[in-house]
């Protein structure tokens, strides 16, 4: 939607940038008590209270006009719903043994590209008619989710002994927490930016821009499910993120060397490398869950979440506005040198 907001509003590139991660700055407040919650009163209550809520607030955000009031419930709306990511996870991680839960936690994490695949071909035209009916949309959608949960999951019975007494002092989860969130930089700044670039930068129509778009989402489903499966066939998480890491800068490096070539050129190199970029969630999941064992990993789970979507927050505000003082093409470099640094983090940890 970020074409129609730019328009409505009259937005800046950052300032347009800071809506796209208004709720990811909000989560980075309530993901730890969420996680804390999770441990404590199970994952079908924390699921259904916090998606429900956040449902709500994107339908309060669909009736207003200002910016400001926007901004305001969009934040609240990822306070919210930051709580899918420990219930959800914690129950996965409680249901299927290690040599499946690579595999069983993709599947987990292809819920953020089949959704981004399903909004972008159907966002854009929905938002034509005007910004607030997309937000009422996925305010449904959260609402129909919330209730979904509260029908199948079951909380699973707490396993005793293993893992970590203290998540928070866990030196491997801040060293995972901290590589996985520079490695996110493409997904939130190629991906995230994809439509908009297209559009402002090479002519592309809103419509045709999402439906490449859409078709990033549909690698990405198949991606984060084939690199569970190949972290539980060579028995690490970390080793097929770090080679990941890589791939992914070069994709991105590629991309910036071709943003002013032709389009049959470019549009492949972007669907490829936002396609990687949205592959390797799950394996940081993994081994942020696998670190701490289950009792405790709601809030292994929040603090992992915490540190990924405080620096996602902070990526395309960044980025926008780095952009719109340098170019698309110097943005893109800088991108493409994040997948690098985290890599070199991961490094150090065994696997």
């Amino acid at each position: 939607m970020a074409p129609f907001l730019r328009s409505r509003y009259g937005l800046s590139l950052g300032e347009t940038g800071v809506l796209i991660s208004a709720s990811l700055a909000g989560s980075v407040l309530t993901l730890v008590p969420w996680g804390f919650a999770t441990d404590r009163f199970g994952e079908r209550l924390v699921l259904v209270i916090g998606i429900g809520g956040c449902g709500l607030a994107l339908l309060a955000a669909s009736t207003v006009n200002g910016f400001w009031a926007l901004l305001g419930l969009l934040v609240v709306a990822g306070m919210l719903g930051a709580s899918v990511q420990s219930a959800s996870g914690r129950a996965v991680m409680a249901a299927f043994p290690a040599e499946q839960r690579g595999t069983a936690l993709g599947i987990r994490q292809t819920a953020i590209p089949i959704a981004g695949f399903a909004v972008s071909l159907t966002l854009s035209h929905v938002a034509r008619a005007g910004t607030g009916w997309g937000f009422a949309l996925l305010g449904c959608a959260c609402v129909a989710g919330a209730a979904i949960g509260g029908l199948v999951i079951r909380d699973a019975p707490v396993r005793e002994g293993g893992g970590s007494a203290d998540p928070l002092r866990d030196e491997r989860l801040w060293r995972i927490a901290l590589g996985g969130a520079l490695i996110v930089a493409p997904q939130l700044c190629v991906v995230g930016f994809m439509v908009l670039m297209l559009h402002d930068h090479r002519g592309v129509s809103p419509s045709r821009a999402a439906a490449a778009l859409a078709v990033v989402q549909l690698l990405g489903i198949a991606g984060r499910i084939a690199a569970g499966r190949w972290s539980d066939a060579v028995g690490t998480r970390l080793g097929p993120l770090r080679i990941i890491a890589l791939v992914d800068a070069g994709l991105v490096f590629l991309c910036a060397a071709l943003l002013d070539a032709p389009l049959a050129l470019l549009v492949p190199a972007l669907i490829a490398a936002g396609a990687v970029a949205m592959s390797w969630n799950g394996l940081a999941f993994a081994a942020a869950v696998e670190a701490v064992g289950h009792r405790r990993s709601g809030v292994a789970i929040g603090l992992q979440q915490s540190v990924l979507n405080g620096f996602s927050a902070l990526y395309p505000g960044l980025f926008g506005a780095f952009v719109a003082g340098t170019s698309w093409t110097w943005g893109f470099v800088a991108v493409a040198a994040l997948p690098v640094a985290g890599r070199g983090v991961l490094r150090r940890l065994p696997g």
